[in-house]
């Protein structure tokens, strides 16, 4: 029987902010996620501490190709794993020039690095587009592509089991904390997102894997209180859109307004850091304004 081994990347040297997650059955090792670059060699230390190397790992499947979560793919593809990702997604990891410049107009150029490491293309022969519902196949592993858009247009959450691996479309949810909806530009979409909790709860899972951070075992109480949060921040969002309130003011507002929000549910500081280093709550403000701006 396979396990399911939680991999900490300690990213910002930091525990609970970004996992991977690994699987092995008989001699067969897939992860799902990678983490970014920057965390290389914490993902090749984790591996080692279950007797791998990264050579050894048969298929990454990837949620999205956020940075977060695939920006080390290319460094599992060119150690022999095959990656399995969106068809969405699967130029932009062939060819990640357009990707990394948006997420620099995010982040800042000057950020980029530091945070994510490098990006390189990955061959198109190692790359496997993936359908709605296609069933994938690893030795005696299998896995069930979700396509589950909402956080991205090419998110895919991966069912093995009983278990989803849910990837940014189950939120944001650190140790004891509340669980928090990541909303960066430039493709979140609240009725899609919606629509895609329910495509995961139809799967009946007995539990959720959270890229951020960790094992969910109440999946329909975890997406119940998801939804609240995701329409209270959706809502608090159109008030200023319909005001015109400026950007900048927005964030600085909007990040008060979490922290906040967050101490009432019994976050305290060093918590919420955490949050913020797997989900800062600025780049939701342009995620969820550009969804107005588009709705209207």
């Amino acid at each position: 029987m396979y396990k399911i081994e939680i991999l900490d990347l300690h990213f910002k040297a930091e525990k609970h902010t970004i996992a991977c997650f690994l699987i092995s059955l008989n001699n067969h090792h897939v992860l799902v996620e990678t983490g970014p670059e920057s965390t290389w060699f914490n993902l090749k230390d984790a591996l080692k501490g279950h007797g791998l190397n990264p050579g050894d790992i048969d298929a990454v499947l990837l949620t999205h190709i956020h940075f977060d979560h695939a920006g080390a793919a290319w460094k599992l593809a060119e150690a022999g794993a095959d990656i399995f990702v969106h068809p969405v997604g699967l130029t932009h990891l062939a060819s990640p020039e357009r990707l990394w410049q948006s997420a620099a107009k995010i982040y800042g150029e000057a950020n980029m690095e530091q945070l994510w490491g490098e990006m390189k293309g990955i061959d198109k022969s190692k790359l496997v587009p993936t359908g709605h519902k296609e069933t994938i196949h690893i030795g005696d592993l299998v896995f069930t592509a979700l396509h589950t858009p909402g956080h991205a247009s090419h998110h895919i959450a991966w069912q093995l089991g009983q278990s989803v691996f849910t990837g940014d479309v189950g939120g944001v949810k650190i140790k004891d904390g509340p669980v928090v909806p990541p909303c960066p530009p430039p493709d979140i979409h609240l009725e899609d997102w919606k629509k895609s909790m329910q495509t995961i709860l139809d799967r009946q899972p007995e539990k959720l894997y959270l890229t951020h951070f960790g094992e969910v075992n109440q999946p329909r109480e975890h997406f119940t209180e998801l939804t609240k949060v995701l329409d209270n921040w959706a809502f608090w969002m159109k008030v200023h859109f319909d005001k015109g309130t400026p950007l900048e003011t927005i964030k600085t507002a909007f990040m008060a307004y979490t922290s906040n929000q967050m101490e009432s549910f019994g976050a305290g500081k060093k918590l919420q850091s955490l949050y913020e280093y797997a989900n800062p709550s600025w780049m939701s403000v342009s995620g969820l304004m550009r969804y107005w701006k588009l709705k209207g």
